[in-house]
């Protein structure tokens, strides 16, 4: 019987590059020209390092946002910093190591090609100046930053340490959220807790929809056999999380958590079925410490009446005008970011945004983007199928503590990507970084897996089937 402890056996190397580990001495060799280097020279090995540690120190800065507390840091762009420190590093060590600037991996290519789609048709919209700007100030960065973590997050240590960053990050926002709820501060529309820091976090609905999104890796952690502190630390995250968004009372962020809690319940019920009890009694209990103000803001779902603010109706009417603005501009759309300028004659929602990411591709990239908006989706969702695929090929590749950890991390993956997706179909959250974090976590064991039984060097082999075989095992 495999063993189900969840401890973290690492088989690479400890710098957490593209070397294959130890055990892929018994998995078929790949064939490497006689001059091959036997490994990387220190300083590629410092250059692979920086770019991770890059990638560490955007995400922080991302998601703790210290310049909103300190102004004096605003015109400083640390997050930028770190963004093209890390870059220029992994670009220089891929190089220095004969590789070419960046790993290529279908997901990337549809990322890159939305960007090229939103410059393609920015001529085209009803703000061309908006749409460029879409792309500069927001779509630009997430096109960077992915090919950053496609490129770094090579190793499941490299994994581990950058999901802890984003889990720790998001109990502390979850923290602030909880704290300012208590105190009665911070609140918008009727009681509604918002983000104590801005960006993607600020929006009610947005708080809950990234709460919604990490959750399940805390519970990973939680779950792993990884010493108490840090079990109980992934907890109080957790709680923290749940808290924010009762909080914000977000009626999409509360269907999200359902569905959510869902897939990742139905993982743990067929591997630890105690646990998984125990968590639904603790959730039954937890039910009336909820506030009434959450109960009655969610009682609107089912009830009109109850919505005192006519968000319902509002996001009524808005789909219906997305819809109408796809229509209208089929080929094109009206723009990256510009439904809520589009103010045609009758729109009655106006300078608001769509509030579902489908209806807001549609209606802003066209069919085409709304094309690629779903290939990435599904890629997305096929990354796990991918994954264990892998799995059941890599027995001489990886270790069973390796394998225990990737199958629970995909389920929480999983879980994570379709609590997101039902909080998006309520949400204009198509250029935003959260979705685009979690499809690379998502595929990033699929790549270390690809790595660890064809490996690193497969521009040298002498035939194409191990490329064929790597394209098979992505599809």
């Amino acid at each position: 019987m495999m063993n189900e402890r969840l401890v973290f056996g690492y088989g690479t190397s400890g710098h957490g590059g593209e070397a294959p580990s130890t055990r892929l001495s018994q998995a078929p060799a790949v064939a490497t020209p006689a001059s091959a280097a036997p490994g990387p020279a220190p300083a590629s090995r410092e250059r692979r390092e920086l770019a991770y540690t890059g990638l560490l120190g955007f995400t922080a800065l991302l998601f703790f946002r210290p310049q909103d507390q300190i102004p004096i840091l605003n015109p400083l762009h640390l997050a930028e910093l770190s963004a093209l420190v890390a870059l220029a590093a992994m670009v220089f060590g891929r190089l220095s190591r004969g590789l070419n600037v960046t790993r290529f991996t279908p997901e990337l290519g549809a990322v890159v090609g939305l960007g090229v789609l939103i410059l393609a048709t920015a001529p085209f919209s009803i703000w061309m100046g908006g749409s460029v700007h879409t792309f500069t100030d927001i779509y630009v960065k997430i096109i960077l930053i992915f090919v950053l973590m496609v490129n770094t997050l090579t190793t499941p240590k490299r994994i581990d340490r950058f999901l802890w960053l984003i889990v720790i990050a998001s109990g502390y926002i979850g923290f602030r959220a909880v704290f300012d709820y208590a105190r009665g501060i911070n609140l918008v529309e009727n009681g509604r807790v918002q983000g104590a820091v801005g960006g993607m976090f600020k929006n009610p609905n947005d708080l809950a929809l990234n709460m919604v999104a990490v959750m399940p890796f805390a519970a990973l952690f939680v779950m792993r056999s990884i010493g108490v502190l840090r079990r109980l630390i992934a907890a109080g995250c957790a709680l923290m999380m749940l808290g924010a968004i009762v909080g914000s009372q977000s009626r999409s962020g509360t269907i999200g958590l359902a569905i959510m809690v869902l897939f990742l319940g139905a993982h743990l019920l067929r591997r630890r079925p105690g646990m998984a009890i125990a968590g639904a009694l603790a959730l039954v209990l937890a039910l009336p410490l909820m506030p009434s103000s959450y109960w009655h803001r969610l009682s609107s779902i089912t009830d009109q009446s109850q919505d005192e603010t006519g968000s319902r109706e509002a996001r009524r009417i808005l789909l219906k005008e997305s819809f109408r603005a796809f229509l209208e501009h089929p080929i094109t759309g009206v723009g990256a970011g510009q439904f809520k300028n589009y103010d045609p004659e009758g729109r009655q929602e106006a300078w608001r945004e769509s509030h579902n990411i489908v209806l807001q591709v549609a209606a802003e990239l066209g069919i085409f983007g709304l094309g690629l908006l779903f290939f990435l989706i599904g890629r997305a969702a096929m990354a796990g199928r991918s994954t264990r695929r892998l799995l059941r090929k890599a027995a001489d590749v990886i270790s069973p503590e390796e394998r225990t950890w990737l199958l629970w991390y995909t389920a929480a993956t999983t879980a994570a990507l379709a609590g997101w997706f039902v909080c998006a179909l309520f949400a204009s959250v198509a250029y935003n970084w959260t979705f685009y974090y979690l499809l690379a976590l998502a595929i990033a064991p699929r790549e270390v897996l690809l790595q660890r039984l064809y490996g690193t060097r497969r521009a040298a082999k002498p035939s194409m089937m191990p490329a064929m075989q790597v394209r098979e095992a992505r599809a």
